[in-house]
């Protein structure tokens, strides 16, 4: 079957045998994954009225805030935090099938022509020319698992970057609402500022009058200018503050700060989303982090038994095969080569380079499953905090409303003294004042309390579900 020149090293069945029988020695790391003792239940309790369920995939519509889910569709659109947590996957994706190109054999060709000559002292030149056809093939036997070990770190780092994306994606979500909020809250504070401000510029006007008709003093109108031109002050930084929020909700949407544009909403006029979160176990199912987390520890064990694998010896098969003739670019009497062959390789001595990685393989795991317990405990207090920060604020606003009501008719009784010449002009503008103070701080808790509806939201995994 093959020229006299062919050659035939090694038994291939034998050595297919030979590597499926030690397939079954694969080096497999049991998984590392903690068994946390959760909670029963919440610490903080949510309001009785609301039954558990679970948070829906669009939360964020609870608000009932039109504006929101625009600017949450542009976001999903055009965030690029979110385009890179997209091309992470793809990374991840390009990175395991690398791996995964390890189980397949490399094939290789080679050709070549060659033309020689020699002329020997005293001698005719003589002339040689020669052609060369060659195909190799070459596969390396999984013997301890090493190659399906990385796959496996592979297809968890995979794992891992899609949770990634989920938790970037509720991040994004999160900062939205909460960037939207901060900047209503801010202009409606503007707004509270400007009325404050006529309602000091009124007073103004019937101190001046009173000054006219003898009855104030130039004291008081000093003190009733100064509080118009402290008001008018306080409204500089106010207007700088809207238009930096602004501009930092643009670069959440992808957008150019000097071009966004958003609508102008009524604070007081949001909805508060009533959440009352499942039973403490749920977060393991419903928190993307701790998906990725999870998911990151098990490409940390695929990874020791990867370098636990490294250690013992390696196999290979190589075949190779070729065509030659002593004719430049003529094969059409060729003279076959035929090579087949089995070869075992074990590293003697690298100063403990291999030992040192799998060492390192296990203090990364080590650190991972710190992480992952870190992870579970912070979600765990997220949602407590949450909960808590929730009914505090409801309870805060409702009160600081009442000191609002009370303020706003001390400031009409204390005003209509004064016209009517029996009350001082102090009590006036401490009234103002603490209407000022009781409206911007009732506008504070609204944010507050918006803001702890967004944080148990995101702590409660933004309606995520995991798949497997």
């Amino acid at each position: 079957m093959y020229a006299k020149n062919a050659k035939f090293h090694g038994r291939p069945l034998a050595a297919a045998i030979f590597g499926l029988l030690l397939g079954g020695c694969a080096i497999v790391e049991p998984s590392s994954l903690p068994r946390l003792l959760l909670p029963a239940q919440w610490r903080e309790s949510p309001a009785p009225a609301v039954a558990p369920a679970p948070l829906a995939a669009d939360w964020w519509t609870a608000f009932g805030s039109v504006e929101l889910d625009r600017l949450v569709g542009l976001a999903l659109k055009d965030s690029p935090d979110l385009l890179i947590a997209a091309e992470r996957i793809r990374q991840a994706e390009i990175a395991l099938g690398i791996s995964s190109a390890a189980r397949l054999p490399n094939l290789g060709s080679s050709a070549g022509t060659s033309q020689s000559r020699r002329t020997p002292d005293g001698e005719p030149t003589t002339r040689s020319e020669s052609t060369s056809l060659g195909l190799s093939l070459s596969y390396e036997l999984d013997l301890w698992g090493r190659i399906a070990a990385s796959v496996a770190a592979g297809e968890q780092t995979l794992k891992a970057s899609r949770y990634d994306y989920e938790t970037a994606r509720l991040t994004l979500l999160g900062s939205v609402a909460s960037g939207y909020f901060q900047a209503l809250a801010a202009a409606q504070r503007l707004r509270i500022g400007e009325d404050n401000l006529a309602v000091a510029q009124r007073i103004l006007a019937i101190v001046e009058a009173r000054f006219a008709n003898g009855v104030a003093t130039p004291l008081e109108v000093s003190q009733q200018r100064t509080t118009v031109l402290a008001q008018q002050a306080a409204l500089i930084p106010l207007a700088v503050q809207v238009r930096q929020l602004h501009s930092a909700l643009a670069l959440l949407l992808g957008q150019l700060p000097q071009e966004a544009a958003f609508a102008d909403e009524d604070l007081a006029a949001l909805q508060i989303p009533a959440i009352a979160p499942e039973l403490p176990a749920t977060l393991l199912l419903r928190r993307p982090d701790i998906a990725a987390a999870e998911a990151t520890l098990a490409a940390n064990d695929a990874n020791v038994a990867a370098a636990r694998a490294a250690l013992l010896p390696s196999a290979s098969l190589s075949a190779s095969g070729s065509l030659g003739s002593a004719v430049l670019a003529d094969l059409a009497n060729p003279t076959r080569s035929v090579t087949l062959a089995l070869s075992l390789a074990q590293n003697i001595f690298d100063g403990g380079r291999l030992r040192l990685q799998t060492e390192s393989a296990r203090s990364q795991r080590a650190v991972q499953v710190i992480n992952y317990g870190k992870a579970v405990r912070s979600a765990l207090k997220e949602v407590d905090d949450g909960l808590g920060n929730a009914a505090k604020t409801a309870r805060q606003e409702a009160a600081q409303q009442a000191v609002l009501d009370q303020a706003a008719r001390t400031l009409a009784l204390a005003e209509l003294r004064y016209r009517e010449g029996v009350g001082d002009l102090l009590t006036v503008l401490e009234a103002q004042r603490t209407v000022f103070s009781a409206r911007d701080q009732l506008v504070t808790l609204r944010l507050s309390r918006l803001q702890a509806a967004i944080d148990l939201s995101k702590a409660l995994g933004g309606g995520w579900q995991k798949a497997d």
